[in-house]
């Protein structure tokens, strides 16, 4: 669900990824059986998005790991952590200005 607030709007997505039977060369099929016994990753992607007419990514943190990881506490935690920092861009009036970040922002954009 996009959450809006005067610096752009904010937009967090959970997937749960399964494998299937299928191959990757084969045509795509609707009826593909998914695999039990294989990798079931848990994709966290989050994105700050500005207001113009174009919207414009002001930031985005995306991560894909297993579900049955023995660190998945750490990992969800870093993952939350992540994303609240991509919801707070563009946020910040006052924020900190490191030398050389206008020149490397400006690199970006060509």
């Amino acid at each position: 669900v996009p959450q809006e607030d005067p610096s752009g709007t904010y937009v967090q997505l959970r997937l749960h990824l399964v494998q299937t039977s299928c191959g990757k060369k084969t045509p795509r099929r609707q009826n593909c059986k998914t695999l039990e016994s294989r990798r079931k990753p848990i994709c966290l992607a989050c994105y700050k998005f500005d207001h113009s007419d174009v919207p414009k990514v002001l930031d985005k943190y995306h991560n894909c790991g297993p579900s049955h990881h023995l660190a998945a506490k750490e990992i969800r935690q870093r993952d939350e952590a992540e994303c609240r920092a991509v919801e707070d861009a563009g946020k910040a009036t006052d924020a900190l200005y490191l030398p050389g970040m206008f020149a490397f922002s400006k690199g970006l954009q060509a």
